[in-house]
């Protein structure tokens, strides 16, 4: 079978670059528009894309000053659009730090369901000061303990979505009985973190489990992805640190025992599209010059954990700056900015222009031809398995993305046509459905007594 591109437009307010609220075609209000993001979802899935996703927080995100702040609740919003869309991916981002998994385990369910089978979770940690007082806490769990949490907090949310056979439904009438009490296992876990008894209160979904998508690159991200992420989000400048990094994550995924092939690399790209590139660069410009450097100086300092005033506008990176073992935030960010700055040798105003658009994602200018060039080249080198698409301003940059860019990787043979059958997002993906662990026992139990006491 022919090794498809896989695509997943990650929807953020105006779009992507910090200035994009500030061009003409921008409604500032679209943040909080559900008729902004039906139109959005509809463009994706117009384009055959595989899914869309949007991002989250438990804190208010930057200065209000600074571009539309705020969210509507993403789990919310995809329930909404989940009966506006038929076939693309819903993909949330929900927070392993500041969420029990009972509750959260239900709401994935209940999307699941509601929607046919296309949810997926975006497993974050939650790095952040800001974040941890808004739940009573002093400061941020350390990096290490916040991996630790979400692996049990994933171990418990897994027997929640299991704790109901896909047979527990009997609805005999004429006995009398609906449900098969046997065919459904509480849980009655004990662990570090969670306390959790019964059994969920939704049956087992379309999926069994949603997607499970992890975007941390950090060494303990990793390792948690190589364990449970069937796709990646992440942030990758070059080819080759691309390649290397799809090659690691691989690797470490085969030595937890899983097929290599049933975890997803997407790399984030912010696409500034023109029918030229004299036109592309002119819209590049055209953002930059919307910036404002100091929101840019501001976050670059909490970002590098240097005081207020430290940093210069048209001078380098100051040296000694704390090396990524030392940070307890986001890890895998700061070390990618460090290295970007150091590698090009920006300055603070340059380097704040290359993060404006896509917070460390590869940002491409071009024609849509070369931005389909640098698609497929990539893929077919082993860098990615599809990438994350991050238009720069929205409506315009996605509707740009699937008018010009989307047919190009059609007639190379990368990308459907049109969807097909009615999939599941797992089976979208060509990731299988997972066994009930419950099922699952009892069969190899009935094959062999003694093969489940090894």
């Amino acid at each position: 079978m022919t090794r498809k591109l896989h695509l997943n437009a990650f929807l953020m307010n105006t779009g992507h670059h910090e200035a994009s609220w500030r061009l003409p075609e921008s409604d500032p209000h679209a943040h909080v528009d559900l008729a902004h993001y039906v139109r959005l979802a509809r463009t994706a899935e117009r384009g055959t894309f595989d899914s869309l996703f949007l991002a989250d927080g438990p804190q208010l995100w930057n200065s209000v000053a600074q571009r539309p702040a705020g969210a509507l609740e993403p789990l919310t919003l995809l329930t909404a659009l989940a009966t506006a869309t038929e076939h693309i991916g819903l993909i949330a981002t929900a927070s392993t730090s500041y969420n029990s998994p009972y509750n959260l385990a239900r709401k994935f369910a209940s999307l699941d369901i509601i929607s046919g089978g296309r949810a997926g979770w975006n497993i974050v940690t939650t790095a952040g000061t800001q974040a941890a007082r808004n739940f009573g806490l002093e400061a941020e769990p350390a990096h290490a303990e916040r991996y630790a949490r979400a692996a049990e907090f994933l171990d418990v949310a897994r027997l929640l979505w299991d704790s109901w056979e896909d047979d527990t439904v009997v609805a005999d009438k004429a006995a009398g009985v609906w449900g098969d009490d046997a065919r459904i296992h509480p849980p009655r876990h004990r662990g570090t973190y969670f306390r959790v008894e019964g059994a969920l209160n939704v049956p087992r979904t379309p999926q069994g489990y949603p997607l499970l998508v992890q975007a941390g690159s950090s060494e303990d991200g990793k390792r948690f992805a190589a364990r449970y992420a069937e796709a990646v989000f992440t942030a990758q400048q070059t080819l080759a640190g691309a390649r290397d990094f799809a090659a690691d994550l691989k690797a470490r995924t085969a030595a937890e025992g899983r097929d290599p092939d049933h975890i997803k690399v997407l790399p984030g790209i912010v696409p500034v599209l023109g029918s030229t590139e004299a036109e592309a660069r002119r819209r590049e410009r055209e953002l930059e010059d919307h910036i404002v450097h100091e929101h840019g100086v501001r976050h670059l300092e909490e970002l590098l954990r240097l005081a207020p005033g430290s940093l210069e506008l048209d001078a380098e990176l100051p040296d000694g700056l704390p090396p990524e073992e030392a940070i307890e935030g986001a890890k895998s960010r700061y070390t990618l900015v460090v290295e970007l700055a150091r590698r090009e040798r920006l300055t603070v105003r340059q380097l704040i222009g290359r993060l404006g658009g896509g917070r460390g994602h590869l940002t491409f200018t071009g024609t849509p031809e070369q931005v389909a060039d640098t698609i497929e080249r990539w893929f077919s080198l082993g860098a990615a398995d599809g990438f994350n698409i991050m238009p720069p301003v929205l409506p315009s940059g996605l509707d740009a993305f699937v008018d010009h860019v989307v047919p190009i990787l059609r007639a190379r043979g990368l990308l459907r046509t049109e969807y097909g059958p009615r999939q599941t997002l797992r089976e979208r993906y060509g990731l299988p459905r997972p066994a009930n662990q419950h099922t699952a026992t009892a069969t190899a139990t009935a094959v062999s007594p003694t093969a489940a006491l090894v």
